[in-house]
C-alpha cells in the first residue's frame, strides 16, 4: 500500500558562515543544522558550478593512481543500493577500481537515460586525492576529523546512522537529505545488524515508494522527519546517531564529509557492546532480562558520581572514570573470558 505521508519539516538553517567560522554551537549541536554556502568559496565548488566536466577535471588534478571501493548496480535498481530479494546478499557488485576509471564511467553515462548505478563511498581524501585539502580548507577547531569523499550518479543510500558526528559538504550536484532523530528507530524497520550493504544497519523502507502495508509505522517516522535539498557549497551538520537517507539528484554528484567523535580514541564502539548483549542477554528469561536492565541502568545509562561513591577510590577499578589503561585492562579481561 502506497499512501501520502506527512511532509518532513525543514532543518534549521544558518547562512553567511565561512569554513573559519565553525564553533561548538554548531559542531557539538544535538540537532542537525544546514549551513548554506559554507564552502561556496572552495575551488572544487567553483569548478562544479561551471559544469560537471569542470568538476571532473578539478578532481583529476589531484589523482595519483589510487584505487577506491566502488558499488556498481544495474539500471533496474534505479540507484537504490539495497539487498537482493532473498536478503542473503545485495543488488549491487562491490569492486576495487581506479578512481579515474570511475570518473570515466560517470562521464560516459552523463545525460543517458536508464543509467547503471555508480557510487564511490567513504574514500579517504588524503589517500586518493592528495593535496585536495590544501586548496579546500575547513577549520574544525582542532578536532581529529577524517575527511572522506563520495562520488556517484543518481543514487539512493538507505537511511542509516553513524556513530561519529558528521559535517557533510555538497561540492558538486544536488542531494536531498531526510533525517530522523534516534528515537525513531522502531518506526524505520531496520534490517540485519551483521549483514549490511556498507557497514551500518539500514532501513528496509524504500523512501521513493514506501509500502505502508508492510511498514505501517513508517508514517509515524515521517511525522518526525526533517529534510533539506542542498547544492554545491551547502553543508549539513548531522549529529551522532541521527538516521539519514541520502538521495543524489544529478548525473554527477560529489560530497566531502568530515567525521569525528566527541569521545576519546580508546573508547570502543558501542555496537560491540550491542552485539555482545544480543549474544548474552537478549534470550534470557524475562525476569533475568529485567534484572540485567536494572544493572545496565544503574552502572551505564544512569551512572553518576554517586554510583560508586561508597567504594574507596583506589578500589573502584572498572567503576572509576575510564582512561586508556583501564580500557586496555577491561579489553584484556573480556578477551580472556571469551576465549575460554
Amino acid at each position: 500500500m502506497h499512501a501520502v505521508l506527512p511532509a518532513p519539516e525543514p532543518i534549521r538553517e544558518i547562512s553567511g558562515l565561512t569554513p573559519r567560522d565553525l564553533g561548538p554551537s554548531i559542531l557539538e549541536s544535538s540537532e542537525p543544522i544546514v549551513l548554506r554556502g559554507l564552502v561556496a568559496g572552495w575551488p572544487m565548488v567553483q569548478a562544479a558550478r561551471q559544469s560537471p566536466a569542470a568538476a571532473d577535471a578539478y578532481l583529476r588534478r589531484f589523482y595519483r593512481d589510487a584505487t577506491v571501493n566502488a558499488m556498481l548496480g544495474p539500471p533496474e535498481i534505479e540507484g537504490r543500493f539495497f539487498y537482493n530479494e532473498a536478503m542473503d546478499g545485495f543488488n549491487f557488485a562491490p569492486v576495487r577500481v581506479r578512481l579515474d576509471k570511475v570518473l570515466a564511467e560517470l562521464e560516459r553515462y552523463r545525460g543517458v537515460d536508464n543509467q547503471p548505478a555508480i557510487y564511490v563511498g567513504s574514500t579517504t581524501i588524503d589517500t586518493c586525492l592528495p593535496g585536495f585539502h590544501d586548496e579546500n580548507r575547513i577549520d574544525l577547531g582542532g578536532r581529529d576529523a577524517l575527511g572522506s569523499i563520495w562520488i556517484g550518479n543518481r543514487t539512493r543510500i538507505a537511511a542509516h546512522y553513524d556513530l561519529p558526528d558528521n559535517l557533510a559538504c555538497v561540492v558538486a550536484g544536488r542531494r536531498r537529505f531526510t533525517l530522523f532523530p534516534p528515537s525513531q528507530v522502531e518506526n524505520l524497520y531496520i534490517g540485519p545488524l551483521d549483514l549490511t550493504p556498507a557497514g551500518q544497519a539500514i532501513s528496509l523502507v524504500d523512501f521513493v515508494k514506501p509500502d505502508l502495508g508492510r511498514f505501517p509505522r513508517f508514517a509515524t517516522a515521517m511525522a518526525h522527519a526533517l529534510a533539506v535539498e542542498m547544492g554545491p557549497g551547502d553543508a549539513l551538520f548531522i549529529p551522532s546517531m541521527w538516521w539519514h537517507h541520502i538521495q543524489a539528484l544529478e548525473d554527477f554528484n560529489v560530497l566531502v564529509n568530515y567525521w569525528w567523535r566527541q569521545s576519546p580514541d580508546y573508547m570502543d564502539t558501542p555496537m560491540n557492546a550491542m552485539m555482545h548483549a544480543l549474544m548474552s542477554v537478549r534470550d534470557l528469561p524475562l525476569a533475568q532480562r529485567e534484572a540485567w536492565a536494572g544493572l545496565f541502568r544503574h552502572y551505564v545509562f544512569e551512572a553518576d558520581d554517586q554510583t560508586a561513591a561508597h567504594i574507596p577510590p583506589n578500589a573502584r577499578r572498572a567503576l572509576a572514570p575510564m582512561d586508556a589503561e583501564s580500557v586496555r585492562n577491561i579489553r584484556a579481561q573480556l578477551l580472556k573470558r571469551m576465549n575460554r
